[in-house]
């Protein structure tokens, strides 16, 4: 095998191009391609700056746009085309897939997924010369050409757990007013929760934040941004997000959402034991949603919005870093970046 430049996680604040095997097609369906530009994740920065504690070494980067270089026989793809690859390995084919559980596929390992080898096998790293698809023609995504490929690189991961925030709740009650509690590491999965409600047609949509970067970031998608901690009351809303990894604002979350509402928790909350007022949530009978977004089976949904030109994930991005950059440059971002390669 030939070797590759990977980008190597060692641990928070530390990144390392190595030299390490290039992938091979292994069967039918696949596809190698080479990502052209890559983001960070939520998580991803919470890894760097040590807010996350994941073991390294291991292959970062899981939400990419990439060139289609190599397919084998059965896959759809074709050499040149440009695609937006999913976070989660996914065959397409079992019941999960099919019924849109994408993120708990049973053919590919548990929690299968680029980027994040501790939590199942090593499948890779978007900021690679190369990466292996397994099931190409369940998970590429193609990305038509006018649409700007750092633009979307989000697309495999964040944009779509924001997405799955708030569209069920607008889909059963069209333009009912959203509020989205922010804060957790990076936080741009809320950011995209309130573009996403903006360009869903919300009537109102309410961002509460502390950070003043992400204040900017919620105006300039169309959302009413709220310098305010947790422990005031927001009113009552029909649909909320809990974006702040927080109990705090996990409670003010719920408690904010009004009878009949949908609160949904897409922060990550390490604890094993994490308190809820199930006292408000019984009386007041809302539906409460967390887990993991099945990013393949929103990712249509949001590129449609995208080249509708109601929604600009482009507006969250806070940097843009070259590809030879990215060792020494990611560490120091502390907001959704995209890495780019010519």
């Amino acid at each position: 095998m030939r070797p590759m430049r990977q980008l190597t996680f060692l641990g928070p604040g530390s990144l390392e191009w190595r030299d390490v095997p290039e992938p091979a097609l292994t069967g039918e369906g696949e596809a190698l391609v080479r990502p052209i530009a890559v983001a960070t994740c939520d998580l991803d920065i919470a890894l760097l700056q040590g807010a996350a504690a994941l073991p390294g070494p291991f292959a970062f980067g899981h939400e990419f746009v990439a060139d289609v270089v190599e397919v084998s026989d059965g896959a759809p793809a074709a050499v040149g085309d440009r695609v937006l690859v999913p976070f989660q390995i996914s065959c397409g084919q079992c019941p999960p897939c099919l019924r849109g559980s994408t993120g708990s596929c049973e053919v590919a390992t548990p929690l299968a997924s680029y980027g994040l080898a501790p939590f199942t096998k090593e499948w890779g790293g978007a900021l690679s010369d190369l990466v292996r698809v397994p099931y190409a023609d369940a998970m590429l995504v193609p990305l038509p050409r006018d649409v700007d490929a750092a633009a979307v690189a989000s697309v495999s991961d964040n944009v779509p757990d924001g997405y799955r925030g708030v569209a069920p709740g607008l889909a059963a009650r069209p333009g009912v007013p959203v509020l989205i509690l922010g804060g957790a590491a990076a936080g741009s999965v809320g950011l995209y929760a309130a573009a996403v409600a903006v360009a869903l047609g919300s009537e109102r949509v309410d961002y509460v934040d502390r950070d003043p970067v992400r204040l900017a970031v919620a105006e300039r998608v169309g959302a009413n941004p709220i310098d305010a901690g947790f422990d005031r009351d927001f009113g009552r809303y029909p649909v909320t997000v809990d974006h702040t990894g927080e109990h705090d604002g996990l409670r003010a979350a719920i408690k904010s959402t009004e009878n009949d509402g949908i609160c949904t928790a897409t922060a990550i909350y390490f604890e094993r034991s994490t308190p809820l007022p199930m006292l408000e949530m019984y009386t007041n009978g809302i539906t409460f949603r967390t887990g993991r977004v099945n990013a393949r089976h929103e990712m249509p949904a949001v590129l449609d919005l995208v080249v509708s030109g109601k929604l600009a994930p482009e507006l969250v991005t806070a940097a843009v870093l070259d590809w030879d950059d990215a060792a020494e440059g990611l560490p120091e971002q502390r907001y959704k970046t995209v890495v780019t390669r010519p």
